[in-house]
């Protein structure tokens, strides 16, 4: 089994290979998990369904595959010796993690990583996590990788792979020959084409083509599928005959030699429709040159204009953005102003319709006629009170009168008895 791969982001893997590596893990962590016997321990027991090679790999269900991962976990950390029952559905995720965290780090494995990254239960961190506590669980189990057992049918194979060869090809050699296949396919990609003695548009346009061909867009998850599907017709059984096989790289020998000197011949053509494109280009780019230069000289006058008027205009900006603040503030005044004059119009039509109003002179007057009949009303009952008062004191001094002479007439009497 190889060794864990290096993490995305960690520096030991391109931005293109990185897209591939939580598939390259999880074919890892499967035949990890098979060496544990995970069908029987964990499958079967738990009841679970089995892990298919893209699981962790690409998103799915978050909930679902999070909980399958917690699971997994929790039987690795089992193995490894640990105790971490097994989370229910309805637990708190954070949590989870947090426990997760916990435990990974009393093994001493490696967590700088956000831990929301296990919240989704997938990716590089998920998978990075599995293929370590994997590996842990197969060294507490002591296990050791035993020697390749060859069988006759690979032996055969490795055989013929260490036949020696008659004529011994230096590495110079082939780097040369590799150099001279791709001059060889670039002045064939410019030799047929009509650009060549020309501009070298279509040419480029043409290699552009041929490295957008490069690039695909097939999709990750239906190229895995198919590769899976065709990878048992791919096998090649080879005809073990030593005197077929001896045969066999002696004439693909000879066909590289013949390549060879054929790709020396084309070079050599080809060789001299790039230089002619070489001069093209260089002369081309010097009339360019030359005439941008021409233009700048030309264009130097209006350019200075362009930029005295570019100035003057900023300035002019400026001027307005100051007089529309002024303009502003004035404005904001006026207001300001137009606000009290209507305060003090209000005020002065208010005193001007009380001062014409004649409303409390009229109350005033009824007022004083009103006075005037109560002042008579009460002179009257004054006199009649006082024509009482003097008829009662008239009867009272009669009647004082009269019981004075009574008196008199009756000590009279008295005396005279």
């Amino acid at each position: 089994m190889a060794e864990d791969p290096v993490r995305r982001g960690d520096g030991g893997l391109d931005i293109k290979g990185a897209a591939y590596l939580p598939f390259t893990v999880m074919e890892d962590i499967l035949e990890k998990l098979k060496l544990l016997d995970y069908e029987d321990g964990y499958l079967v027991k738990r009841g679970q369904r089995p892990i298919s090679r893209t699981y962790f790999a690409v998103q799915g269900s978050p909930g679902e595959q999070f909980f399958v991962f917690s699971n997994l976990l929790s039987w690795l950390l089992g193995l490894c010796g640990r105790k971490f029952d097994a989370p229910l559905e309805d637990d708190d995720p954070n949590a989870v993690i947090s426990n997760i965290i916990s435990e990974i780090r009393s093994l001493g494995l490696n967590t700088d990583f956000p831990p929301s990254r296990l919240k989704s239960g997938y990716g590089d961190e998920v998978c990075y996590i599995l293929n370590q506590l994997a590996s842990k669980a197969l060294e507490t189990r002591r296990f050791a990788w035993g020697r390749p057992e060859y069988t006759e049918e690979d032996a055969q194979e490795e055989a013929i792979e260490d036949e020696p060869l008659d004529e011994q090809i230096d590495d110079e050699e082939i780097d040369e020959d590799c150099e001279e296949e791709i001059m060889v396919d670039v002045g064939e990609s410019g030799a047929g084409m009509p650009g060549a003695s020309g501009t070298g548009f279509e040419n480029a346009a043409e290699v552009q083509r041929q490295e957008n061909l490069l690039e695909s867009n097939t999709d990750v998850l239906e190229w895995k599928m198919e590769v899976e599907r065709v990878l048992p017709s791919l096998k090649v059984h080879l005809k073990h005959d030593k005197e077929s096989v001896s045969q066999d790289w002696r004439t693909h020998l000879d066909s590289m030699l013949e390549y060879r000197k054929n790709m020396t011949t084309s070079l050599t053509s080809s060789k001299t429709q790039l230089d002619q494109m070489h001069q093209e280009i260089t002369r081309t780019l010097e009339k360019i040159g030359s005439r941008e230069k021409y233009i700048n000289s030309q264009m130097e006058g209006p350019l200075e204009e362009y930029r005295r008027l570019k100035d003057r205009l900023a300035e002019l900006e400026n001027k307005y953005q100051t007089a529309g603040s002024t303009v502003t503030e004035q404005s904001r005044t006026l207001a300001q102003i137009n606000e009290e004059l209507e305060t003090v119009k209000a005020q002065m039509d208010e005193k001007g319709t009380t001062m014409t109003d004649s409303g409390p002179l009229v109350k005033i007057k009824q007022a004083i006629t009103k006075i005037k009949n109560e002042l008579i009303q009460m002179e009257l009952r004054i006199g009649v009170l006082q024509h009482v008062v003097l008829t009662a004191k008239v009867s009272d001094k009669t009647a004082m009168q009269r019981d004075m002479r009574i008196d008199d007439q009756f000590h009279d009497l008295k005396t005279a008895f």
